[in-house]
């Protein structure tokens, strides 16, 4: 009597371990058996795959431009400074420490003193009246504190606020920042990530009718089999199972071909790119999808086959009843 529980507990775990098994190997044999439906059909699966696949990599081609654009707007960032003109009476050494106390507040990136000495030097050498400067007796321009803002294309209020503060020191005569450039830029750059997002969103629905209406095909060839299956009692999840593997290798493979234009493509501009980062003094390099950017990628493709595949399924399945 004492060894009934322990015989119990090892006949479950047995009967556990047995349907484990089993629902592993079902679900292995629909997983090959699947794929090599699509390898019998070669010509239709390359078809569907490409043309998935062209749709896919036109929503990561604009992810990536957007990416590489991005890069530019960073350097055209580091332009957007507070340019702090000093009161003439600052002496250097005055300026030198307010420059330093400004630097360690936590909404500042870096901060850039330029004497008076140092503005004339460049004024003459980029304005074009070095002769004329040199009959000055005094220098007349005044020292200045470039001051470059934290996140400058991603919270405006913040420079604002900061802009405003800074002009409210004693020591400063006045401040410059072109505002309506980088709004122009933020709403730009605003505008290209709305792009991305919505352009994906209309791509990914384009993907899911291309592999509901590949499913829709292949069910309708296999009518006969599945009216079988239905009046021997198998249920809907067993039917359609092997249906929704297909649509997971069509979303697989159509995002590792995806992958494929994407990297060709940009392979094809490197050059173009590389001439163009030179005249910017070499301030970006050519982005491609990452590891983690191809994790995603091909998750969502796998997503939307078997998601596209389901949605057909779940319609189609209750339409074919035994006579």
């Amino acid at each position: 009597m004492k060894h009934k529980p322990r015989l119990q507990k090892n006949r479950s775990s047995s009967n556990f371990s047995e349907k484990s098994q089993a629902y592993l190997h079902i679900h292995a044999h629909a997983l090959f058996s699947s794929l090599g439906r699509l390898v019998r059909n070669p010509f239709t699966s390359a078809m569907t795959i490409m043309v998935m696949a062209i749709t896919i990599s036109l929503a990561s081609g604009f992810y990536l431009f957007v990416v590489n654009l991005q890069q530019l707007t960073g350097n055209v960032e580091s332009t957007n400074q507070i340019s702090l003109f000093l009161k003439s009476t600052v002496s250097e050494k005055a300026a030198k420490k307010l420059a330093y106390k400004i630097s360690a507040k936590n909404k500042i990136e870096t901060v850039k003193f330029i004497s008076k000495d140092q503005a004339l030097e460049e004024f003459k050498a980029y304005s074009g009246f070095g002769d004329a400067l040199n009959v000055l007796d005094i220098n007349p321009l005044p020292a200045v504190i470039q001051v470059l803002p934290k996140n400058t294309l991603d919270d405006i209020q913040s420079i604002e606020s900061l802009m405003a503060e800074l002009s409210q020191l004693y020591q400063v005569d006045f401040a410059q920042l072109d505002m309506q450039w980088i709004k122009r830029l933020q709403s730009m750059m605003q505008l290209m990530q709305r792009g991305v997002f919505l352009l994906t969103l209309l791509l990914s629905f384009a993907v899911l009718f291309i592999t509901g209406n590949t499913i829709r095909l292949e069910l309708q060839n296999r009518r006969d089999e599945v009216l079988i299956a239905k009046l021997v009692g198998a249920t809907h999840s067993f039917i359609q199972r092997p249906f929704l593997y297909t649509g997971f290798w069509l979303g697989i493979l159509s995002g590792l071909v995806a992958w494929t234009i994407v990297t060709i493509m940009m392979i094809i501009l490197q050059g173009p790119i590389e001439r163009l980062s030179g005249l910017y003094d070499g301030a970006f390099d050519v982005s491609y999808l990452g590891f983690i950017e191809t994790v995603i990628l091909m998750g969502i493709a796998a997503f939307l086959g078997v998601l596209g595949a389901w949605g057909v399924l779940h319609y189609q399945l209750k339409q074919i009843k035994p006579e």
